[in-house]
């Protein structure tokens, strides 16, 4: 029981002995404990450190056992103050995290604040368009609507009059639907800069690469955005989006089809879609056409192949490298 206050099992088993029988020497300790001289003195010594046995009076060269309502008594009282010193490092350290995870929290709140619901977003768009002092890009997945395009014309000219640089980057649906490549073309007219590829990432606006406004939920931005100003979280969205860019095909350049394949980019990624398991609904989704569309282009890639199903299209598709 004893060991709880930090005295071994032998030490005890010796103390125990001395308070027994105080008349004996070292060898009859260690006769008595079953333990070599050599054990005893060494359990001594860790008495003599915690102040259980000091030198004899009577016998000299011998050591006493202190009684135990003094011994014990103070090593429980040294024990207690351990451990009330302890409880107070303890209660400074919960006090340290406690004002750390505040910290967070406010540095979250700093670099990351949600937004919901259209009104918000659009709001924080205007914003951050205000703010804007060198340059604005964007991802814009899917067929935009002609009153989002109308919705951003007002920030878009006053912007680039104040000579900021627009990136915008769409998908290559909307090449073929009037109102889009009608603003597409104004924006160009106007000093911006506008590519298209089969696919995008997801819906983001970034702002002098300082901050961001991002989805909470891709498949219904209409949820609420993430406004991000975390280094980390903008050079990460800054690698997506340069690397998308770099591959798309700026508006007014045709996309020419591929010489080894005879694949246009939007055949080549609906191949790439489709083989990953995705449904035309899906498929048609991702390049912001319908499903009718997607059978269509399905349709005529198996005709080239020579193949009679899907099945078959796709393992010669693989065979001659195009996927």
């Amino acid at each position: 029981m004893l060991e709880a206050l930090g005295l071994s099992e032998r030490a005890c088993q010796v103390y125990q002995a001395m308070l027994d029988r105080p008349g004996d020497d070292i060898d009859a300790l260690a006769a008595h404990c079953s333990l070599t001289p050599g054990q005893v003195h060494d359990s001594l010594d860790e008495l003599g450190t915690l102040m259980l046995v000091r030198a004899s009076a009577e016998h000299p060269g011998r050591m006493r056992a202190v009684d135990p309502s003094i011994g014990l008594a103070d090593m429980v009282a040294r024990q207690e103050a351990d451990l009330a010193a302890r409880q107070a490092a303890l209660a400074a350290s919960r006090a340290a995290v406690t004002r750390m995870v505040a910290d967070r929290a406010e540095h979250r709140a700093a670099h990351g604040e949600r937004l919901l619901g259209i009104d918000a977003i659009q709001h924080r768009l205007e914003r951050m368009g205000r703010d804007a002092t060198r340059e604005v890009l964007s991802s814009q997945p899917g067929v935009q609507r002609p009153e989002d395009f109308e919705a951003s014309r007002p920030a878009d000219s006053e912007a680039l009059a104040r000579r900021v640089t627009i990136r915008t980057l769409y998908q290559d649906a909307n090449r073929h639907h009037p109102h889009a490549a009608h603003y597409a073309h104004w924006l160009l007219g106007q000093g911006g800069e506008v590519r298209t590829a089969p696919t995008v990432p997801q819906r983001v606006v970034i702002v002098d690469r300082t901050q961001a406004l991002v989805p909470i939920d891709p498949d219904d931005t209409r949820k609420g955005a993430l406004h991000v100003t975390e280094p980390g979280i903008l050079t990460a969205l800054l690698d997506l989006y340069e690397q998308a860019w770099n591959t798309a095909v700026p508006l007014g350049a045709t996309t020419p089809d591929d010489p080894a394949t005879g694949l246009t980019p939007t055949e080549r990624e609906l191949l790439r879609l489709l083989g990953g398991g995705l449904t035309d609904d899906t498929t048609g989704q991702r390049l912001g056409i319908s499903a009718r569309t997607v059978g269509r282009h399905m349709a005529s890639i198996m005709e080239r192949l020579g193949a009679s199903s899907r099945f078959e299209a796709g393992i010669k598709a693989a065979q001659q490298g195009w996927l």
